[in-house]
């Protein structure tokens, strides 16, 4: 009897404040997706890294036949000059900082350049030697990049010292910053929810509140007269999360996987069962969200 009691009354709450259930629907729906965003925006940072962080290379640039550098000024890189630079990577102090080092002859670079730019018609006026021959060095931890440049940095024949990592920071700083503005929304939009559910819960308990009246003179308890509220913004809240999983789960699906995953396969991407794993703490926030704001509201303003 007192659960069909209080499913009653949810329905009969629900009923009449239909458009403020709505309203929190949406708005806990898109306050969730913008957090799920956020969430899912990390985690492909986290991929990114963890994948390219990892196949990374420090390119030490050997002085051409023709370069403004104070380094190249005795014109190109000489073989004891080389044998130097391979000897400075092999010392004891810098060996355990380097995993393996490549060297690429001018000729390579040109064939490499040509397999990239090779369609460009700006590309065909290139020679091999405008092509700088390189020691290309993978470390043993990439975050340990400027003891190797140290080392090389600076010396005679070397043009210049390139960390691979520093072209990605600059692109992960543009998707960090689009993580912290997607929070900020996200925050925003859940204290809409939060002052919508609040409202809502508010409005319900006002319009029963001749039938809460009577249930306290009959000495119902304080959690089962409150009972019924909470559920009601639990539901609605609920209801919104699953929507934000489900709006989530089709973007990742159709947008990430099957149209950037086709266009753009190197890149290692979140997926579907990313979604799964933040779903749990995306329903929990709404549940949260819905219990705190009904207990305070019911407590602070209809002193049932």
């Amino acid at each position: 009897m007192r659960l069909r009691f209080i499913l009653s009354e949810i329905g009969i709450g629900l009923r009449r404040n239909l458009s403020m259930t709505i309203s929190v629907i949406l708005v806990t729906f898109v306050s969730l997706t913008f957090v799920g965003s956020a969430a899912l925006l990390q985690m492909q940072i986290d991929k990114m890294k963890d994948d390219w962080y990892d196949k990374v290379e420090v390119s030490v640039f050997l002085c051409p036949a023709t370069s403004p550098e104070p380094t190249c000024a005795g014109g190109e890189v000489t073989e004891d000059q080389k044998q130097a630079i391979q000897d400075a990577l092999e010392e004891p102090e810098v060996a355990p900082y380097v995993e393996k080092v490549f060297f690429e002859t001018k000729e390579e670079a040109f064939n490499s350049f040509r397999e990239q730019f090779g369609d460009q018609s700006w590309a065909s006026v290139a020679t091999v030697d405008d092509m700088n021959s390189s020691f290309r060095i993978k470390l043993t931890d990439p975050s340990q990049y400027q003891v190797v440049a140290d080392v090389v940095s600076g010396r005679q024949g070397v043009e210049k010292v390139e960390d691979q990592r520093r072209l990605f920071d600059r692109l992960f700083l543009v998707i960090d910053r689009a993580t912290l503005l997607t929070g900020g929304l996200a925050a925003v939009m859940l204290i809409a929810a939060v002052l919508l559910i609040t409202t809502t819960i508010r409005l319900s308990a006002l319009s029963r509140r001749r039938e809460t009246g009577i249930m306290r003179l009959v000495g119902a308890s304080t959690m089962f007269i409150q009972l019924p509220f909470m559920l009601e913004g639990a539901i609605a809240a609920t209801v919104g999360a699953a929507l934000a999983v489900g709006g989530l789960w089709l973007g990742v699906e159709y947008l990430v996987t099957d149209w950037l995953g086709g266009t753009v396969s190197w890149v290692p991407y979140v997926s579907t069962a990313d979604v799964l794993t933040i779903a749990p703490f995306l329903v929990l926030i709404a549940i949260l969200l819905a219990t705190i704001s009904s207990l305070v509201t019911l407590s602070r303003y209809t002193k049932v």
